[in-house]
């Protein structure tokens, strides 16, 4: 069996060591293999990576070990850790990148040591290296899973692979942690993947991405509120129900809600949760609001709230309400090991570039440029159902 190694940027965050002691508890039949589009007949029909396959690591600017990281955020039961405990310890976060102008409240402990951007990168890549070669693993994915960086727009050192790596030589600020990541990803020939609504895809690294023959998706991944908005939006404009407006709002507790009551980090999220519905609707709703709120007691048990005003025959006013109390890390978990298996899929097919046939899992999902997002969730899964197809055909006939 091939051994495939998954670096996680933010490792030892909720997502990551939820991810982590999940798959471990599943290799030694402890918990149900559920809620993992990839754990279906699709598993068959891609030759997906086995979850005993998969082998851990990656970064974090904390330096407890993943058993640690997984207490801490009491996501999966204590009794349940401990029989996993030996697994858990075994696997230290190595030191990330971090950058002041892209932190928002948090700050790191457990942070590369360098002078430069490019030094910061030759540690990156050894870290893999280092990782691929100790645990005879076939091939690489790097999935960023780190907190919400503030809000960055694209400028002239984002938009060629030649001003990018002349950024990188000035130590130009501009360019943020989830980018070199990114470019870390390409320069290695490894699959990416932007689970967070970090600014990574920039054109040079688009670029990069299909010179380079890696696979890329993002971003920000789909686990809840926007999920329920995806499925319903489109319900809404198959019966012609007018969306005058739609109010969103949330409350968590975890180390993302503390992140985002950073301004410029919750602007970052906000945009990614706003570009849904006009696309859907096919026009712009005036007032589509979303909040998001760090409330600490509610932990990593999410509330979200929307209020939905339609009109319908004869101009009549109704209202939609919804409140999903939700589990935000065990929503993402199952998303992130599905992304991790087609992205794998994806790179052993010789595909390169954005896969937009996983927008599936993303709030903004990555489109080149001249194309519209799809967020229509049924819109999205029936891209995915074709890649489906179109890599099982494939995959017959090379037998």
């Amino acid at each position: 069996m091939s051994r495939l190694g998954v670096c996680f940027v933010g490792a030892g965050g909720a997502v990551a060591s939820t991810v982590i002691a999940g798959i471990t508890l599943m290799k030694k039949g402890l918990a149900p293999r559920i809620g993992m589009v990839t754990e279906t007949d699709l598993r068959q029909t891609l030759s997906c990576a086995p979850l005993d396959s998969m082998v851990f690591g990656g970064w974090d600017l904390r330096d407890e070990n993943i058993y640690e990281a997984a207490i801490r955020e009491r996501i999966v039961p204590e009794n349940l850790l401990k029989k996993v405990e030996p697994e858990l310890r075994a696997i230290k976060p190595w030191p990330g990148v971090v950058s002041p102008r892209f932190l928002g409240s948090r700050e790191g402990t457990n942070v590369v040591t360098a002078n430069s951007h490019r030094e910061e990168l030759e540690i990156l890549s050894r870290n893999v290296k280092d990782f691929k070669a100790t645990n005879k693993l076939d091939r690489v994915i790097i999935v960023n899973l780190a907190s919400t960086e503030r809000h960055a727009q694209v400028s002239d050192v984002h938009r060629t692979v030649a001003a990018f790596e002349a950024g990188l030589q000035k130590n130009d600020e501009r360019i943020s942690p989830a980018m070199k990541y990114l470019y870390l990803a390409c320069k290695l020939g490894a699959p990416h993947v932007n689970f967070t609504p970090s600014l990574s895809k920039i054109p040079a690294l688009e670029a990069l991405a299909e010179s380079s023959g890696i696979p890329i998706a993002g971003e920000d991944g789909k686990t809840g509120q926007t999920l329920l908005k995806t499925a319903l939006a489109p319900a809404f404009q198959v019966r012609q129900l007018r969306v005058d407006g739609w109010f969103s709002t949330n409350i968590l507790g975890n180390n993302d809600g503390k992140v985002l009551d950073d301004p410029e980090s919750n602007k970052t999220k906000v945009a990614s949760k706003l570009s849904v519905l006009d696309e859907i609707l096919g026009y712009e709703v005036p007032d589509h609001q979303v909040h998001i709120n760090y409330y600490r007691p509610r932990g990593d048990e999410k509330e979200a709230w929307d209020n939905i005003d339609v009109s319908g025959f004869l101009g009549e006013r109704m209202q939609i309400k919804i409140n999903f109390l939700c589990k935000d890390s065990i929503l993402a978990a199952p998303l992130v090991i599905d992304l991790v298996r087609l992205i794998d899929v994806a790179h052993r097919c010789g595909e390169r570039g954005i896969q937009r046939q996983l927008s599936l899992f993303f709030k903004a999902p990555y489109h080149r440029e001249g194309e519209r997002a799809v967020n229509d969730l049924f819109k999205q899964n029936a891209l995915l159902q074709e890649w489906v197809e179109k890599v099982a055909r494939r995959l017959r006939a090379a037998v």
